[in-house]
């Protein structure tokens, strides 16, 4: 099967995953394509979202269509590295045995992140950029695909531990979730205070998504869509762009301004890996053979939003980094 053969095929797929998850999820169309997206570009997630919207159920019925392994991981205080990565035991021979940890699975929920100590979260580091665990100086490679989807609540503080920026640079996507709308919230209570049971069909294997995931990567990008997205990662680097238009780049003189003014850092090449990856995935989902500028456009916030650190006359006008991000896609 040529490579537009697969394309076309997996549009197909792609709506078929979506008619099945929403069997269970009503609404949040946006994060389940985003959800999608990093799959298939083979990247991790930051959910972030209030309490009570379905963030776990979606990663379950994710890991459901997909044909995946799913372990769930709750994040506290008192968790250590080996709770999440194993540990080697000494078995009833007396030799050391090694026991796997909950890492060991296709999809990993990291559930409330933000609520163990930056010592277990490091533990996640090598696991999300090797793929591999190394435990007493051996080195165990983790079941392929393999994705952390983490969450976190934007509202409850006391008692977490902020993800460090190296950490948070692993994440492809940070998505933020919203409330329903008034009729999504209807059809929610309608449909879980009844006694019944919606079942989900698998979709897709671990095969199929690797083929996909490799047919992404082979995608032809024009070089002025590569140049945009560098353009607009070198874009949010204050300290980069002063006085300069970043090599040949020619970066607007309305987004170093505003960098200046609102950013104290800003996002690093990874960030232009995972614009370009993530226009690849958008146009393949919506049935292009080679993304274009709108495709990079359409991944950027959730791409960034997480890479730039706002300075303090950010904070004081209560700018987003959405509504900077934004600015620097217009400009």
């Amino acid at each position: 099967m040529t490579d537009s053969e697969q394309l076309q095929r997996f549009v197909q797929q792609y709506h078929d995953l979506k008619e099945e998850m929403g069997k269970v999820i009503v609404g949040q169309d946006k994060v389940v394509d985003s959800l999608l997206l990093s799959v298939f570009t083979g990247g991790h997630c930051l959910l972030v979202g209030v309490p009570g919207l379905a963030k776990t159920l979606m990663v379950n019925t994710l890991s459901q269509t997909l044909g995946l392994s799913f372990n769930r991981i709750q994040f506290t205080p008192d968790l250590m590295p080996s709770d999440i990565t194993g540990a080697e035991i000494l078995d009833e021979n007396r030799k050391f045995q090694f026991i796997k940890g909950p890492l060991f699975a296709n999809i990993v929920l990291a559930d409330e992140i933000n609520r163990t100590p930056p010592k277990t979260q490091a533990a996640l580091l090598e696991a999300m950029q090797e793929r591999s665990v190394t435990v007493a100086g051996k080195c165990y490679p983790l079941a392929a695909p393999f994705f952390v989807l983490a969450t976190q609540n934007p509202i409850e503080q006391e008692g977490t531990y902020p993800l460090p920026e190296a950490q948070l640079d692993r994440f492809m996507l940070n998505i933020r979730l919203d409330y329903p709308s008034f009729d999504e919230e209807v059809d929610i209570v309608k449909g879980t205070t009844i006694d019944s049971t919606s079942q989900v069909g698998t979709v897709l294997s671990a095969e199929d998504i690797m083929a996909i995931q490799r047919v992404i990567r082979r995608m032809p990008v024009t070089d002025n869509v590569c140049r945009y997205a560098v353009g607009l990662s070198a874009s949010t680097r204050p300290d980069v762009l002063s006085g300069q238009s970043y090599r040949s780049g020619k970066a607007s003189h309305n987004g170093v301004a505003l960098a200046s003014k609102y950013l104290s850092w800003g996002a690093g090449p990874r960030a232009s890996q995972y614009l370009v990856m993530g226009a690849k995935t958008h146009a393949a989902m919506v049935g292009k053979f080679s993304p274009d500028i709108e495709d990079v456009k359409a991944v950027a916030i959730e791409v960034l939003r997480h890479r730039i650190v706002r300075n303090y006359y950010a904070e004081a006008e209560g700018i987003t980094t959405e509504q900077i991000v934004q600015e620097l896609i217009e400009a």
